[in-house]
């Protein structure tokens, strides 16, 4: 084993000045329990991005591309320890497993990015890869076994499943706490990104009509998915329409939102890009009993159920873009300019 890798560092909260290609960073070296992973592939995803600015802040009030104020506490646990290496997606090789972890060599493995870490009284607290722990933008990624999962019988190539991790392990989490069902209605709010693809693709694998929030120019590759039809961003939605909504913009669209539920309906949130503060009138969630659900805590099945996927090739996400590790800032800037569908992959 080589004693540094490459890598990128997050220096500190900023713009793309403050990612740090190195050299010469210390490979990691496991433990009891753990797992040294190669990494071979890792999403792009607009968590990394919010950290990367501190939009986790409470000082943030505005969108992700508007966060132009210095903050001390933006990670989503709070304070950062810099350097971090971020990357929160995960498709790697095990390269050195550590006593008892139950993995070998060779083996193809991936994991969620926010890990369970229940502590007395936060029976759901969890660290995120790429956040309070290092992540996978760096050519190995240090992996507690238990948070690990097998991959190698996969048919999807490493891109394929370094892109699934964060968005599909989001969508399936606001798709179980919502209670999407066969038969229901479900609308998705930023359906061409790498969460709503997957919001799309996975509930209409559930047997719901799915309908998606997106450009005109992306209608297309929305419905491709499997929704049943589509809206532009600042259309009307129809009231009372929808047994569920699945959201990950927020913004000022919110109210339509509420009001497109029908009565009894379930609102699930796990994003805002569009920005985190909403005007609500609260006598349109409970005269309609109207139930919320934040979501970001993953119960262990929910990725349990993406891993079966994976295996069975069930699922396969839209890769728009690759990119070497080293060009992270362009990723980003594609990201942001949201003008591609789906996701893009970083490749050490």
């Amino acid at each position: 084993m080589p004693s540094t890798m490459q890598g990128v560092y997050l220096t500190r909260h900023g713009g793309p000045e403050a990612l740090e290609w190195r050299e010469d960073i210390p490979v990691p070296e496991p433990g009891h329990g753990q797992v040294l992973v190669r990494v071979a592939a890792a999403g792009v995803n607009n968590t990394d991005i919010n950290t990367r600015v501190g939009w986790y802040s409470s000082d943030v009030t505005g969108a992700t591309d508007a966060v132009d104020q210095e903050v001390e506490a933006g990670g989503w646990g709070g304070a950062l320890q810099f350097p971090r290496i971020q990357g929160g997606d995960l498709c790697g090789i095990v390269e050195v497993a550590g006593l008892e972890t139950g993995f070998q060599p060779g083996q193809r493995v991936t994991c969620p990015i926010n890990l369970p870490r229940p502590r007395p009284g936060n029976p759901t607290g969890f660290v995120a890869l790429g956040s309070e722990i290092d992540g996978a933008f760096a050519q190995y990624c240090l992996v507690e076994a238990s948070d690990l999962y097998d991959v190698s019988a996969s048919p999807l190539s490493d891109v394929e499943i370094a892109a699934i991790p964060c968005a599909f392990g989001t969508a399936e989490n606001l798709l179980t706490r919502a209670g999407v069902t066969a038969g229901q209605k479900v609308l998705v709010t930023g359906a061409s990104g790498g969460v709503g693809l997957a919001a799309v693709q996975l509930a209409t694998l559930r047997g719901a009509s799915v309908w998606g929030v997106t450009s005109a120019s992306k209608a297309e590759v929305v419905q491709s998915q499997g929704a049943v039809e589509t809206f532009g961003r600042d259309a009307a939605l129809p009231a009372d329409m929808f047994d569920v909504v699945i959201d990950v913009v927020g913004g000022t669209a919110w109210p339509g939102l509420i009001l497109a539920l029908k009565p009894g309906g379930h609102y699930a949130v796990s994003g805002a890009i569009a920005g985190p503060i909403v005007q609500a009138d609260l006598r349109d969630i409970y005269l309609r009993d109207i139930t919320i659900h934040g979501c970001t805590h993953q119960a262990f099945d929910v990725f349990g159920r993406l891993v079966e996927m994976m295996n069975a090739g069930r699922i396969r996400p839209l890769i728009s873009k690759t990119y070497d590790l080293k060009q992270i800032a362009r990723a980003q800037e594609d990201f942001q300019s949201k003008a591609l569908p789906g996701k893009l992959v970083l490749i050490p």
